[in-house]
Parts: structure tokens; sequence; C-alpha cells
């Protein structure tokens, strides 16, 4: 299982820039950035940046929109940041959440993700492709392969995922909830004429070491983000198309302020218990994180990805860098 951390673009282009080199030193392998250009840094520039500074780590967004960003915009973006980083970038798109929310707008649909999708591929690589009725291309381009990485719990998202996605990006750190996400984008995969194994499965969720009551209250802000994505969810579906696991917890959730949108201490977060915050982070001792880390493997997770934004980020790299990556790799070679 490789490693990668997401930071929300808050801090100077200087700490941005120290940390995914911290990062990359510690064993991680992908370096993502959340892209909501209201509430944070836009995270391009910082992308570029980060890809002159460092030399293995792979870096993406996690996650952009096919609506903030118009497609050719962020496909002539990536072809240069593939030039940049020597072919290192990695796309991780949804629907769009807070980055469409803060604007008063919603998320797209899934027909015009999946048209992104296609025409961003496909400009990156260099290919002349027709969008909205106009021939494209960008002839300048050397043409490079973009991963694709798609966000979504949702059964057409996950569809959508294992048509036509390198990866699915799943924001959630429960191993019983993965595997079923997991098994639902792959089954796709298979439906379509496709190996299951080229889809990746991502765990993206908080992590955080130390005193187990300090750690919880560290993270409690992230199930009541993903507490945003299930409303839609249980609005749009049928609740017995959905696993009971992810939607039972949102019962006493009373709204959600984007202006407090991931952050350490939300009111937010309120409703939130100690139980669901254990399902869906990895808190506690190093051990605790292995074990967790363990389940995830087992549960078919090929990266997780930690949510570098509870405080102490350098503190808790260096940590898992020189405890947890260590110790899970034995584990995992161990029960090999």
């Amino acid at each position: 299982m490789q490693f990668g951390f997401t930071l929300k673009p808050e801090h100077s282009v200087e700490r941005t820039v120290a940390i995914a080199r911290q990062a990359e030193a510690a064993g991680f392998t992908h370096g993502w950035l959340f892209d909501s250009h209201v509430l944070w840094r836009d995270p391009y520039p910082l992308l570029t940046v980060m890809a002159e500074k460092t030399t293995t780590l792979r870096l993406g967004t996690c996650v952009t929109n096919p609506a903030t960003r118009e497609p050719s915009v962020t496909a002539s973006a990536l072809a240069v940041l593939q030039e940049i980083s020597g072919g290192r970038m990695d796309l991780g798109i949804g629907r769009g959440d807070s980055a469409r929310r803060v604007l008063g707008k919603g998320p797209t649909t899934m027909a015009q993700l999946e048209e992104a999708v296609h025409v961003i591929r496909a400009l990156v690589a260099g290919q002349e492709i027709e969008y909205e009725g106009t021939v494209l291309q960008l002839s300048w381009t050397t043409g490079w392969p973009l991963r694709v990485w798609l966000a979504g719990y949702g059964p057409v998202a996950l569809r959508l995922t294992g048509r036509i996605g390198d990866g699915a990006m799943l924001q959630i750190g429960d191993p019983d909830l993965i595997r079923w996400f997991g098994g639902q984008a792959r089954a796709s995969a298979v439906e379509a004429g496709r190996d299951p194994a080229s889809v990746q499965v991502m765990a993206a969720a908080p992590a955080h070491v130390g005193d187990l009551a300090l750690c919880r209250d560290r993270v409690r802000w992230f199930p009541a983000l993903v507490g945003n994505h299930v409303v839609d969810l249980v609005n749009r579906y049928d609740r017995d198309d959905l696993p009971p696991g992810l939607t039972a917890y949102i019962r006493n959730r009373e709204g959600y302020d984007y202006h407090h949108h991931a952050e350490v201490g939300s009111s937010n977060a309120a409703f939130v218990t100690d139980e669901i915050v254990d399902r869906f982070c990895l808190v506690g001792s190093v051990e605790d994180h292995v074990r967790k880390l363990r389940a995830l493997a087992d549960a078919g997770v090929d990266q997780f990805n930690l949510y570098l934004m509870n405080g102490d980020e350098e503190e808790q790299l260096e940590i898992y860098g020189r405890e947890v990556i260590p110790a899970f790799q034995a584990s995992a070679a161990a029960g090999a």
C-alpha cells in the first residue's frame, strides 16, 4: 500500500514546499491539495512549486470539479505541470463540493463529470478532440498519459469510476465501507471489460497519532464533512441502495457552514460521536494506526491518503515516516 497526504492550501508557499519535501523523504508517494479557491489559496501555483522542489512525489488535486474550472483550462494547466514535473501529475476530480457551494451553486451532473474526464485526459495526451461543437488540441504538448481518480460514493459515481477511472478516491477510513465501495467500482470495471485490478482504491481520511481523546477532537470535523456527501446521496437514492454504515450517523445532523469546512474544532461536528470518529478516521497510538492500516489494506486499499490538516502537521509527518509506515510495512511483510 502506498501513502499520500493532502493539505488545505492555507499555508505559506514556503511551508507548503517544506511539508512536501518532508513527506517525500518520509516515504510518501503522493501529495494532494484541496481545490476550493475561495476558501483557500489556488492549488495550481502551489502544485507548480511543489513539482519543482520534489523529485518523486506524484501530485494532484483532491479534488477539482468540471464547473469551477472549465475542462480545457484544467487540461492546459495539467499538461504544463506534466512538463515541469516529468509526468508526475494525477487528476482527482468529482462533481464539486465546497468550491461550488461557497459560490451558491450545487455540484455538476455525472454526465458533465464523465465528459470532462474524457476531454481533459485526451487534451493532456495531445489528442485532437471535439468538445461542445469545436475541435480542440493542445498542439504544444508532447503528450502525457494522465491518471484520473474519481471521487464519489454513490452507485452512479462508482459505476463511472469502474468504467473510465484509474482510481476510486474514497473519502473515508472505514474498512467495511471501503470494501463495499471498492467492490462496486471493480465490479463495474468487469462489466466494462476492464481488468478490475486496473482501478486502484484510495482511502482518504485524517490520521493523528497521540492521546486518543486529543486525536478524536482534532479529527472530529471529518465525519461532518463526509455527512455533506451522504446527505446528497440520501436525497438522490433509495436508502436500500446505500450501506447503512454510511447513512445512519447523519440522523442528528443540523446543517453545515462551509466557512468552517475541514476545520479543527468546527461547530459542524457537534453531532459526531466518538464511535463515528474511530470508524471514519485513524486515531490513537502508533499500534492503533498500524492495525487500522492493515484492515484498510485487507479491504483492498492501494493508497492511504492522510488528510494532514489537524495541527502539528510536521510532527505527524515525522511520526508517520519514522514509526507508522515502517511498522505497517513490517506487519504487511510478516502477514504475507
